[in-house]
């Protein structure tokens, strides 16, 4: 008897890309794809020369440019619709040096720099039937419980599955 370890990725694998034709000629899954790209240059500037203690920085200054790509597919024909939303997000940094780190803006390295540069990228996948959606993996959400705060250089994203149906007109279920 032959043992195959890893058979089932092997075999997903396979499925996934004979699948992908499909997808690629499916009616709205690429016409109605949209995609974004947003740039944002952000300066950042704190003086603490006021301030009493043991923290000897006086000042905390950067200066970052941040892009933010997201792309939205739209939905395999059929019953069930399939779908993939991603986002890209990338920072650069412009200027800061070791006296002025800790504005927020850019990740401090473990040597006590800003990072030169940052990045992400995240897709979700989404399953739509009648009114209804699912997605999952990374999402950008706006829930009473769990808020998507858009004032950085790069947006904050969230892991995880979200369900949403308009079945009911005019109430929304998430």
């Amino acid at each position: 008897m032959t043992h195959y370890p890893n058979v089932k990725p092997v075999l997903l694998s396979v499925a996934v890309a004979l699948s992908l034709p499909a997808l690629v000629q499916a009616g709205g899954f690429i016409e109605d794809t949209t995609a974004t790209l947003q740039a944002r240059n952000y300066y950042f500037s704190r003086d603490y020369s006021d301030i009493v203690g043991p923290n000897q920085q006086s000042k905390a200054e950067e200066w970052a440019q941040g892009f933010i790509l997201n792309v939205k597919s739209g939905y395999t024909p059929g019953p069930v619709g399939f779908g993939v939303d991603a986002i890209g997000l990338l920072g650069l940094k412009l200027d800061s040096s070791r006296d002025r780190v800790n504005t927020g803006l850019l990740p401090v390295t473990d040597e006590g720099r800003a990072a030169d540069d940052y990045s992400r990228l995240g897709a979700a996948l989404k399953v739509r039937l009648s009114k209804t959606e699912l997605k999952i993996g990374e999402q950008q959400l706006m829930l009473p419980v769990l808020y998507f705060g858009d004032i950085r250089l790069l947006p904050p994203t969230y892991q995880g599955a979200s369900i949403v149906s308009n079945e009911i007109a005019g109430l929304t279920l998430q």
